[in-house]
């Protein structure tokens, strides 16, 4: 080789192997060599036996991947650039034209976003049915149904649904379940197991994840999973992943990566934080009720006893586990101007989307603008999310109380 260049790019040294440290290598690549020409043609990558390009897998997304199985209890996954990926992965997966989808009234406002826009646009119908009532899901499924979306926690309003049931009913209809575990995470409860015993007997078909929020827990990173038990279906979504040409970057699974040991410690202190919180708002003549799936008399409290109850708890008391997250319903006799007010008032917890992170959030929203009709279960009011982070709960409480005193005189 004459140039430097040319020397600089074929450079003949390779590192010994046997490096050992607590974070695993990054891979980055677009481009990947094959020894000759037979491995380029018979190498493969749908199964990870082999790499034939960076879309299709790297040494550390192929590791983040087998690590998130791990947690959620699953034996196929992908990665996607968001949850929101997720979920419009699945339904391209499996939704043609004719085919029906249904989604819970409380589910994530984009999945049905989704389902209004592209999936009508190219004949796919949708049905919204009662996230708290497994025979309105029941009644329901037709023979166009082919995939139903479940939650739990439901987004904003946190009622947790008798899951177990409901995955029953559409197994009994040969329907195609797909849970949004974001909630869970793979910790309050095993999605692909939800009758506890370790059999396997009673799961969900796929499980959907945003990594965007707890395994990243820095507020910093948009990734999503997809996640499966089943050899063929994992098939089916991998090859429309393919095709959409879906991929993260090498140093956001990095940072996933450098989360995932401390996520289960983060979840239960942020559960732990959360649930003290709750109790306060549940005192305070303002909120006309407090949503927290792990509050006796929160809807759906039996369900979540009966899913999460023997989780590992946030406080070692066997008091199961549960996400950072809960809404207040504030009391109808303040404007919707004083609970703008209220949020601005606060100085710790920031206004802002998602959760997970080290930074408390707080969102009000205007469910009568989210939801078919009003829920039963849930008190009329102005709704308000609390998203719990790392802070000291008793700096929240007073942060709390400060707000609450400037912009909710009782």
């Amino acid at each position: 080789m004459s140039d430097i260049s040319t020397e600089l790019i074929h450079h003949p040294y390779v590192p010994p192997a046997g490096f050992a440290a607590p974070q695993p290598g990054v891979h980055k690549a677009s481009t990947v060599f094959f020894a000759n020409v037979a491995a380029m043609r018979t190498r493969e990558w749908k199964n990870k036996s082999g790499y034939t390009y960076g879309l299709h897998g790297t040494p550390t997304t192929f590791l983040l991947e087998e690590r998130l199985c791990t947690l959620e209890g699953g034996l196929q996954c992908l990665l996607v650039p968001s949850g929101l990926a997720a979920i419009a992965n699945v339904a391209l997966a499996l939704l043609k034209t004719g085919d029906e989808v249904l989604i819970p009234d409380n589910a994530y406002g984009p999945n049905k976003a989704l389902a209004q826009g592209e999936l009508a646009a190219w004949g796919i119908s949708h049905r919204i049915y009662d996230p708290m009532n497994p025979a309105d899901l029941a009644s329901k499924i037709t023979d166009r149904t082919r995939l139903v979306w479940l939650e739990a926690a439901g987004s904003v309003t946190m009622e947790f649904p008798d899951l177990p049931e409901m995955v029953r009913q559409c197994r009994a209809r040969g329907v195609v379940t797909a849970l949004d575990n974001t909630w869970g995470a793979g910790i309050a409860f095993k999605p692909f197991d939800l009758d506890g015993d370790g059999s396997g007997r009673l799961g969900v078909d796929i499980s959907v994840h945003a990594l965007t929020k707890y395994p990243s827990g820095g507020g910093d990173v948009l990734m999503g999973s997809v996640i499966t038990r089943c050899e063929a279906l994992g098939l089916k979504l991998k090859l429309c992943h393919m095709r959409l040409g879906l991929g993260v970057g090498a140093n956001d699974a990095e940072t996933v990566l450098r989360s995932l040991p401390s996520m289960a410690l983060r979840y239960r202190a942020q559960d732990a934080a959360a649930r003290q919180l709750a109790r306060w708002c549940a005192e305070q003549p303002q909120f006309n009720q407090v949503l927290h799936p792990a509050l006796p008399g929160a809807p759906g409290h039996a369900h979540w006893r009966q899913l999460c109850g023997n989780a590992g708890s946030a406080t070692g008391d066997g008091t199961g586990a549960a996400a950072g997250l809960f809404s207040v319903v504030v009391s109808e006799r303040y404007a919707s101007v004083q609970v703008d007010a209220f949020c601005d008032a606060l100085r710790l917890f920031r206004l802002g989307y998602s959760w997970g992170g080290p930074v408390s959030l707080v969102v009000p929203y205007d469910l009568a603008d989210m939801r078919q009709g009003w829920p039963p279960q849930v008190a009329r009011g102005t709704l308000v999310r609390f998203s719990i982070g790392l802070e000291a709960p008793g700096d929240l409480r007073a942060d709390l109380e400060q707000a609450v005193a400037s912009a909710l005189p009782p």
